[in-house]
C-alpha cells in the first residue's frame, strides 16, 4: 500500500460521540467547542469515513420539542446525502439524565422501567427512519453499587423482558435491525450487568429471540476486565455473534480512556485486525474513541485520521505476515495448523475403541518445544518493519 488514506469502501465508522466529544472530564470542563451533528457527518464524509453512529440524545436533546426534532432529523438527513456518509448503528442514551441513576430497564421502579423502554422504542423508530442496521444496548447503568439493593436475577429477568418486548416491536414494525449488547463490567456503575462478551452471551441464549441478537465488544471494557479482547472477539465470532465492533485502546487498570486506535498495545492491536480480516466479519470498523483532552478541532481531525490510520497499516502488516515464509515455518512448528483439524471427529464405538488402544509415547510429547517464542519475535519484528 502505498499510502494509508481511507477510503468509505474500508467501512470505517465513527460515533457522533466521539469525534463530537467537547473533551470535559469528570474534573474539568470541555476544552472544545460542541459541534452540531450534521457538521460532523459532513467533517467525516471530508476524512473517508463510511458511516456515522449515534445515541438518540446526541441528534436530538432530550427535551427537544417535536417541532425542533423534525427540523434536526431532517438537517442530519441531508447531511448524510450530500456526504456519502451513512448511519451503520444507533443506540439509546438511558444513562445521561438522572432518571437512570438507579438503572434503565432494571430500575428498581418499575416507572423508570416502563419510561426506558418507551425511550428505546422510540430510539428505534428514528434508527428505522435513518436506515440503521444495527441498534446497540449499552446498560451503563444497569447495575449496583449495593448489592443488597439490587438482586442480579430480578435484574436480570427485567433486563430480558425489555430486550424481548423490543424485540418483538421491531418485528412487529417490520424493522430491518438486529441488536447487539454491548458488555461492560464497571464504570459508571460499580458493577455492571453483562460484564463481559461471555456474560452477554450467555444472556442471549435466554432470549425470546436469540438469531436477532448478538454483541458489540469494545476494545477498552474487555480491557478493563483484565482480559483478553482477542479471545472475546474471536468467541463472538465462533458463536456467530458478532454484530458491530467497538475499536480504541485501553490501559489495564486504568478508567475507561477510550484512546485512539493502536495508541495502547499496538502488539494486541495487530492480533485484532489480523483477526477481523482473516474472519467472515463484514461489519464496520467502528471506533468508538475520542481524541485527547488537550486537542482542538484539527486535534479531533488528527485523532480521526490515526485511527483509521493505524488499523489500514495492520491490515497491511497482517498480510505480509501471512505470506511471510518464515512465519508460515513459525506457525508450523507452534503446531497452529494442525490445531485447525480435528482430534477424534464425531463419536462412534469403534472409534472409541480405537482410541482406548492407540499407543503414545508420552516421553516425546513431553520434550516437544512449540517455537512460541520464535513465532513472537517474528509478529515483533513485523510490527517493526525488520
Amino acid at each position: 500500500m502505498t499510502n494509508y488514506e481511507p477510503r468509505p469502501e474500508h467501512r470505517f465508522s465513527f460515533g457522533l460521540w466521539t469525534v463530537g466529544n467537547v473533551g470535559r472530564d469528570p474534573f474539568g470542563e470541555a476544552t472544545r467547542a460542541a459541534v452540531d451533528p450534521w457538521e460532523t457527518v459532513r467533517r467525516l464524509g471530508e476524512l473517508g469515513v463510511y458511516g456515522v453512529s449515534l445515541h438518540d440524545n446526541d441528534l436530538v436533546p432530550f427535551d427537544c420539542s417535536p417541532e425542533e426534532a423534525s427540523r434536526r432529523v431532517s438537517r442530519f438527513r441531508s447531511a448524510l446525502e450530500e456526504s456519502g456518509v451513512r448511519v451503520t448503528m444507533a443506540t439509546t442514551n438511558l444513562f445521561t439524565h438522572p432518571i437512570f441513576k438507579d438503572g434503565a430497564f432494571t430500575s428498581n421502579d418499575s416507572r423508570v422501567r416502563r419510561f426506558a423502554i418507551q425511550k428505546s422504542m422510540r430510539s428505534i423508530d428514528l434508527a428505522a427512519e435513518l436506515d440503521a442496521p444495527v441498534y446497540v444496548f449499552w446498560g451503563g447503568r444497569e447495575g449496583s453499587e449495593v448489592g443488597a439493593a439490587k438482586p442480579a436475577r430480578d435484574a436480570l429477568d427485567r433486563y430480558k423482558e425489555a430486550i424481548d418486548f423490543l424485540s418483538d416491536y421491531v418485528l412487529d414494525q417490520g424493522y430491518g435491525m438486529r441488536f447487539a449488547i454491548e458488555p461492560k463490567p464497571n464504570e459508571p456503575r460499580g458493577d455492571i450487568f453483562l460484564a463481559t462478551v461471555g456474560h452477554a452471551l450467555a444472556f442471549i441464549e435466554r432470549l425470546e429471540h436469540p438469531e436477532m441478537v448478538g454483541v458489540n465488544p469494545e476494545v477498552a471494557h474487555e480491557t478493563i476486565a483484565g482480559l483478553n479482547f482477542c479471545h472475546a472477539v474471536a468467541q463472538a465470532l465462533w458463536a456467530g455473534k458478532l454484530f458491530h465492533i467497538d475499536l480504541n485502546s485501553q490501559r489495564i487498570g486504568r478508567f475507561d480512556q477510550d484512546l485512539r486506535f493502536g495508541q495502547e498495545d499496538l502488539k494486541e492491536a495487530f492480533l485484532l485486525v489480523r483477526l477481523l480480516e482473516e474472519s467472515d466479519y463484514q461489519g464496520v470498523r467502528h471506533f468508538d474513541a475520542h481524541a485527547l483532552r488537550v486537542e482542538n478541532a484539527a486535534g479531533v481531525e488528527d485523532f480521526a485520521r490515526g485511527c483509521m490510520r493505524t488499523y489500514l497499516i495492520l491490515a497491511e502488516k497482517a498480510r505480509s505476515f501471512a505470506s511471510d515464509p518464515r512465519a508460515a515455518e513459525a506457525l508450523a512448528a507452534a503446531g497452529v495448523p494442525d490445531l485447525g483439524r480435528p482430534t477424534v471427529g464425531a463419536y462412534s464405538a469403534e472409534a472409541a475403541r480405537a482410541l482406548s488402544e492407540e499407543e503414545f509415547d508420552v516421553d516425546a510429547l513431553t520434550a516437544r518445544g512449540y517455537a512460541n517464542e520464535r513465532l513472537d519475535q517474528l509478529v515483533v519484528e513485523h510490527l517493526l518493519g525488520v
